[in-house]
């Protein structure tokens, strides 16, 4: 886990989501990274059990990674699935 985000978390458990962007963001990123593979698609469930063993708030992590680009959902909400690599999404390397 990234030094930065490491006080937003006690027995490793997510207390508050960062109202700041770029440390959402970053806190995001390590989230997907860590529960989902780019490679297969995730059914709202298990996006939301992955989630709810960090916070109980699932809906609200799911759409900030939803708004920030590092999951894409389709269209009729049936899946989802991580964005492979942060060059796509924010434009950078």
């Amino acid at each position: 886990m990234p030094r930065a985000l490491s006080g937003f978390f006690a027995q490793g458990r997510l207390t508050a989501i960062p109202v700041r962007p770029a440390v959402r963001r970053e806190l995001l990123s390590h989230l997907t990274d860590s529960f989902f593979d780019p490679d297969r698609s995730y059914s709202e469930r298990e996006v939301n059990d992955a989630f709810r063993t960090v916070h109980d708030d699932t809906s609200a992590l799911r759409r900030y990674c939803v708004e920030s680009g590092l999951l894409v959902r389709e269209r009729d909400g049936s899946s989802y699935r991580r964005v492979s690599g942060l060059a796509e999404t924010t434009g950078t390397g």
